[in-house]
């Protein structure tokens, strides 16, 4: 296994123009009407940022998205312009070696302010409220369905995209038309179930349940555009498909792990975040390079190399 490379400077990097900073990725202008989203090595869980990082967790995620916008690209346009560091502006070239394989040159576009989740398994927050209710978002499923459970049908649950440190809210199609009008909201629902049907139907293929997952979108113009990260661990569930089993909570290749840990330490989920020790952190990034490589055919080494 390859040994961890170093994770990105806590502060900006000098002579860039950050544009915003997330939990997760920094944004930076680039040339024209283009963005270098870079991710770094934080994590969050329950919308707070660990203090530790998880050590080339911002490469796994580059890579993941990479791979999969050229995989779904069928489906539609994406934002993703390229990853190579001999492609930066210039005023990033000085950077090249951090930025190597954590950074996605993007179109600018004006997003959507939506998160289009698409959910296949009953789990998280669904599960929770399939207990209570016998739905999910709204959406009556049928009784007697288990933690894990695949849903009779993969069903849209858009949320509300809420600031850094605040919760997104789930809402229904209804509030989506509202927001953006009726053709663009069944656009967002349309495109967002044939991207999950088709991720799914490539992860299973690895052995690999996509569970549910999240999907941004922006507009260039009247187009509708797949924008930030797609089917990443950070956005999606994935578990392994030889030891899932409904009625009990599977094993993950995603952040669900750290969300276990941190709620059996007996955080609250009040902000600040606890640190994470290192056998979390370890495994955490073991369970990310496996998803990685099992999704893509890849060595993760070769994707460290990257040009």
């Amino acid at each position: 296994m390859a040994v961890p490379s170093p994770t990105l400077p806590v502060e900006p990097l000098p002579g860039l123009d950050l544009v915003a900073r997330g939990k997760v990725r920094d944004v930076y202008r680039g040339a024209d009407d283009e963005l270098l989203l870079v991710a770094t090595d934080r994590i969050s869980t329950y919308d707070a940022v660990h203090p530790t990082p998880v050590p080339d967790k911002g490469k796994v995620l580059t890579g993941v998205s990479a791979f999969w916008f050229g995989q779904l690209a069928e489906l539609g346009p994406h934002h993703l312009l390229g990853t190579a560091v001999d492609e930066l502006p210039a005023a990033a070239r000085p950077h090249a070696e951090v930025l190597r394989g954590r950074v996605m040159r993007c179109r600018a576009l004006r997003i959507v302010p939506f998160e289009c989740v698409v959910r296949g398994y009953l789990a998280g927050s669904g599960w929770e409220e399939y207990r209570r209710s016998g739905t999910v978002c709204g959406i009556a499923l049928p009784d007697g369905l288990e933690l894990g459970s695949p849903l009779p049908t993969p069903i849209f649950t858009p949320a509300t995209k809420a600031e850094r440190g605040e919760h997104d809210v789930n809402v229904d199609l209804a509030a989506v038309i509202a927001g953006v009008g009726e053709d663009l909201a069944m656009a967002l629902q349309e495109r967002s179930l044939a991207l999950y049907r088709a991720g799914a139907a490539h992860a299973a293929e690895r052995g690999i349940i996509l569970a549910d997952t999240k999907f941004e979108f922006g507009l260039d113009g009247d187009e509708l555009v797949l924008a930030d990260e797609v089917l990443t661990p950070d956005s999606s569930r994935y578990w392994p498909a030889d030891t899932w089993e409904p009625g009990v909570s599977p094993p993950s290749f995603d952040k669900q792990y750290v969300r276990d840990h941190v709620t059996a330490s007996g955080w609250d989920r009040t902000p600040p975040a606890p640190a994470l020790p290192a056998e979390v952190v370890a495994s955490t990034r073991a369970r990310y390079v496996e998803v990685y490589e099992r999704l893509t055919g890849r060595s993760f080494e070769d994707w460290l190399a990257a040009p």
